[in-house]
């Protein structure tokens, strides 16, 4: 047997991090060269100054690299570049896979293979036909079947490219046609036979096959067993149709199969994976026996089709009746509780899987952590966190995930470096779940740092990732690379949250004629606009005073696109004409809403009222204001101020004597400052940093500069010769 050994790097150099637009046109470059290279002396040149540049590690490159030597006919050098990479990625595999099976290697392309589902990677739709063609020719007949089994549960067979490799295969083994040929002169009245055809088509992906036979059956009169009813039923949940499922459903029962388990158990795992609930929860109930798999496809179907509290109360009467649950059992149900928020309840699930031993598996203990930081009980999270020995990725970006969403931006920051020097190679997930605290910090430069790892690892052809640093990039600030990040996708690769995410970052920038560009570019491509366009659109109407043409973009959405204004919409127009000193317009507005208002619409028309304090209208808004957020002491301090401005002193005196009685008080502003990567929050009057004497100096003489320049503004406005 041959055996591959993973060779250290050669090199050792430090990688520099470059400025990502740079790193960038450098990797741009080197993936054009080799794909122009057509000599080995050129490409061994490149391949230096690929080594030169630190990106020996890099994925993408690399894979170019196998397959531009392979190309030249040399395959060993190929095998070299790939046991060079220490920690290989599903694009490396796939192309050393593929060239190995070029070049007649199948016996290293199988070995490849099982190392590669080792580490939990499985080929894509382009390289398994080559998967395949290494099995024929070694005739591998049990391997190949086993490899089929995997890409069935991953979907893939249902490529074309896939299902014609599949074919080939058993062509060459003269397996499965070579059975139907003995079947077809032979009686379907030998039971074992019929059934175990039916088996192998079911494995072999041959839907027509298993027809066939059950077809035979029923016109000579023989009922069908219960495996072939759910061999049946395993190839109709492919085809996806409610209808043929029904059908078979009332043959089996017209067969006299209605009592069998197995039967019964394939049927409602069937309706379950078509969406059918209805269906699968009246079968359920008519079972007149159930064991654990029944129950676990039961409560997976409600937590899978968003139906929490249903898959909690099922879950229930299972620890009634007396079955054990298990893992399966314990994720839906965590999921669940996760949705639903629900302390209590995810405390007594926690027990009731340490007592039945559910919680020695990793995915159990991930799905825990998340739990609790949705049900905002941090400390019990990382407790879990901490506990555990066996830690993955999804453990780490679980628990990241969780600070950013409570709001613990720093110690997320933290986890997260933590992560990274205890050698855990982070994936795009985890990036996606840290990018949000490097915005609440604005640590712009450890965006960037981020940005430039990411492009080392090869995830930036991920559009979610570029998608998730183009927001991040545009909240920090920094809107010429979130512009930079944009313009690099192809028109046809720009997706509809691409579009919205830079339509919204310019509209938050003020930068209302560049958005209008975008939404103008967008309507030309293939992207059709939705709420969220229209909400950046308004935005930007807003923060630029466009009245008319935020009237214009809330027309053209509902009766050009068919989209129903939300809350966020009507809340933009009231801003918008609140504002513009139209407060009885946006008053108007608010009382013809088809939907009722709250307070994200409240809001905003009690702030506009502050230009006109005299009217009924800011009282009758704090009103309804105050009925739906009652602990909130910004709505008291706002109207507060606008008694105080139509010198209404009595009332201010009121409401001033209200918070001080309920212990309301508004919550403190907050500010974050990142310099020299190290980030340093400050708040309204604060003197707890160790320099607060020297920042109040500067900000003193920054205010009497300030002073100065509007004195001179209206001095100049008063009398224009000075």
């Amino acid at each position: 047997m041959l055996h591959l050994q993973r060779s250290k790097p050669i090199i050792h150099t430090p990688i520099l991090l470059n400025f990502p637009a740079t790193q960038s046109r450098l990797l741009n470059t080197l993936s054009l060269l080799f794909n122009r290279c057509n000599s080995i002396q050129h490409l061994q040149q490149i391949h230096a100054r690929f080594i030169l540049h630190g990106f020996h590690q890099n994925p993408t490159l690399s894979s170019k690299l196998i397959d531009c030597y392979a190309n030249l006919g040399l395959l060993k050098h190929s095998l070299q570049v790939f046991c060079s990479i220490i920690d290989p990625n599903l694009t490396l595999f796939n192309a050393i896979l593929r060239n190995l099976t070029r070049y007649g290697e199948s016996e290293r392309a199988l070995l490849v293979y099982q190392q590669m589902v080792a580490k939990s990677m499985h080929p894509d739709e382009e390289t398994y036909p080559f998967i395949f063609r290494s099995c024929s020719s070694f005739s591998n007949v049990g391997f190949g079947r086993t490899i089929h089994g995997y890409l069935v549960k991953l979907g893939f067979d249902s490529f074309d490219v896939v299902a014609t490799a599949l074919a080939e295969m058993y062509e060459k083994w003269i397996a499965f046609e070579n059975a139907h040929q003995l079947f077809d002169k032979r009686s379907v009245k030998d039971l074992g036979w019929s059934s175990s055809l039916t088996t192998e088509g079911s494995q072999n992906g041959n839907g027509e096959g298993i027809f066939r036979v059950f077809v035979r059956m029923r016109a000579e009169q023989l009922v069908p067993d219960s495996l072939t009813f759910v061999n049946l039923l395993r190839f109709i949940a492919g085809l996806n149709s409610i209808q043929l499922a029904k059908i078979v459903h009332c043959i089996a029962i017209v067969s006299k199969l209605s009592g069998d388990l197995l039967v019964y158990t394939a049927v409602l795992s069937l309706y379950s994976k078509l969406r059918s609930l209805v269906d699968a929860r009246r079968l359920f109930d008519k079972m007149p026996e159930k064991d654990r798999v029944v129950w676990n496809i039961m409560i997976a179907a409600y937590a899978r089709e968003g139906k929490p509290r249903e898959c909690l109360e099922l879950f229930k009467s299972m620890a009634r009746s007396g079955i054990r649950s298990d893992l399966f059992t314990a994720l839906p149900v965590i999921s669940s509780i996760a949705q639903l928020k629900c302390v209590d309840w995810g405390k007594q699930t926690h027990a009731h899987i340490l007592r039945n031993g559910s919680d020695s598996q990793v995915s159990v203990h991930n799905s825990l952590i998340d739990m609790y930081c949705e049900c905002k009980m941090l400390d019990s999270a990382c407790n879990i966190f901490n506990w555990m020995t066996d830690k993955s990725v999804i453990s780490w970006s679980a628990m990241i995930k969780g600070y950013v969403k409570n709001g613990q931006s720093l110690t997320a920051s933290s986890l997260f470096s933590k992560m990274k020097s205890d050698g855990i190679q982070a994936d795009f997930v985890t990036m996606i779940n840290i990018l949000p605290a490097f915005v609440h910090i604005g640590a712009l430069e450890n965006v960037k740092y981020l940005h430039g790892y990411s492009m080392k690892l090869g995830l930036t052809s991920l559009p979610s990732l570029n998608t998730a640093l183009l927001i991040t990039y545009a909240k920090c600030g920094y809107i010429e690379m979130a512009q930079r990040l944009f313009e690099e996708e192809r028109i046809d690769d720009k997706d509809l949250i691409m579009w919205n995410s830079m339509i919204s970052a310019h509209a938050n920038h003020g930068d209302w004629s560049q958005c209008f560009k975008l939404y103008n570019r967008m309507k030309c491509s293939n992207s059709k606009p939705d709420q969220v366009t229209f909400l950046g659109l308004l935005t930007a109407c807003v923060n630029s005073g466009l009245i008319e043409k935020g009237k214009e973009f809330f027309k053209e959405m509902t009766e050009s696109y068919g989209c129903l204004p939300s809350q966020e919409h009507f809340a933009c127009m009231v801003n918008l004409l609140g504002r513009a000193g139209l407060i009885s317009e946006a008053g108007e507005l608010v009382r013809n809403m088809p939907i009722k208002p709250d307070a994200r619409v409240w809001g905003p028309l009690l702030s506009a009222c502050k230009m006109h304090p005299g009217s009924k209208l800011a009282e009758f808004a704090a009103e309804k204001l105050i009925d739906m957020e009652p602990k909130n002491a910004g709505n008291y301090i706002l109207l507060s101020n606008i008694y105080a401005a139509a010198g209404k002193w009595e009332e201010v005196a009121k409401m001033r004597s209200f918070l001080r009685n309920k212990g309301l008080k508004k919550t403190p502003g907050c500010s974050s400052l990142e310099i020299n990567g190290r980030v340093t929050e400050f708040r309204v009057a604060d003197q707890t940093h160790p320099r607060a004497e020297d920042i109040y100096t500067i900000l003193g003489n920054l205010e009497l500069e300030i002073k100065e320049v509007r004195e001179k503004s209206l001095d100049t406005l008063v009398n224009p010769l000075l």
